[in-house]
């Protein structure tokens, strides 16, 4: 695990880098990963479009301000993406201001498709859900995990899954308008939650 963790590390890219791969991709008519196709190419269109927005508009909380700027070490949030990922166009900008406001936290993004190896390590329910976050302490060594979605929102797909037997266009609608609705206040918590138990 630690060699793979080492491996992935020197791949990985940082916030700002990601976004320009995602947007020259983009600019070729691609989207991120190995499979393309027109949908997710519109995805990752919308994707681009909201992560433009949620960079502008996100705020930080003081108190996971105060929670991250108080950790007694640096952790590195080694997070599983792609460009397609309507959850991770939600979740990344938040990754990103949060590791912006703390010398203790260092967002790196790697490839799911790229990195199957790792993905293969950090699965959700047997499945390759992203975005993953691989918490890593300054020995490179996992800490804990977070994701593929903030806490509500996981709760909203296991009741539907419950309900429908899987996700449809519909319930994606409403995931979509209910990340809008929640500007990033749920993956805080998550968030203050996750590094206070660190």
């Amino acid at each position: 695990m630690k060699e793979l963790i080492s491996n992935s590390l020197n791949k990985a890219i940082n916030y700002n880098s990601y976004r320009e791969v995602v947007k020259s991709l983009l600019a070729e008519g691609k989207s991120t990963g190995h499979t393309q196709s027109e949908s997710l190419l519109h995805y990752s269109k919308l994707n681009d479009t909201r992560m433009n927005r949620l960079d502008k508009t996100t705020k930080i909380n003081e108190d996971l301000v105060q929670a991250v700027s108080e950790l007694p070490k640096k952790y590195t949030l080694l997070t599983i993406s792609e460009g397609w990922c309507g959850d991770a166009a939600h979740v990344l900008p938040v990754l990103n201001k949060v590791s912006e406001t703390s010398k203790n936290l260092d967002l790196k993004i790697v490839s799911r498709d790229e990195n199957d190896d790792l993905m293969n390590q950090f699965l959700t329910n047997g499945s390759k859900s992203i975005p993953k976050v691989i918490v890593l302490d300054e020995a490179n060594e996992v800490v804990s995990t977070w994701g593929p979605r903030p806490s509500t929102a996981t709760e909203m797909v296991n009741n539907y899954k419950e309900v429908h037997g899987q996700l449809d266009a519909e319930f994606k609608k409403d995931l979509q308008l209910w990340y809008n609705k929640d500007k990033g206040q749920t993956i805080q918590n998550d968030l203050k939650k996750l590094f206070l138990a660190s």
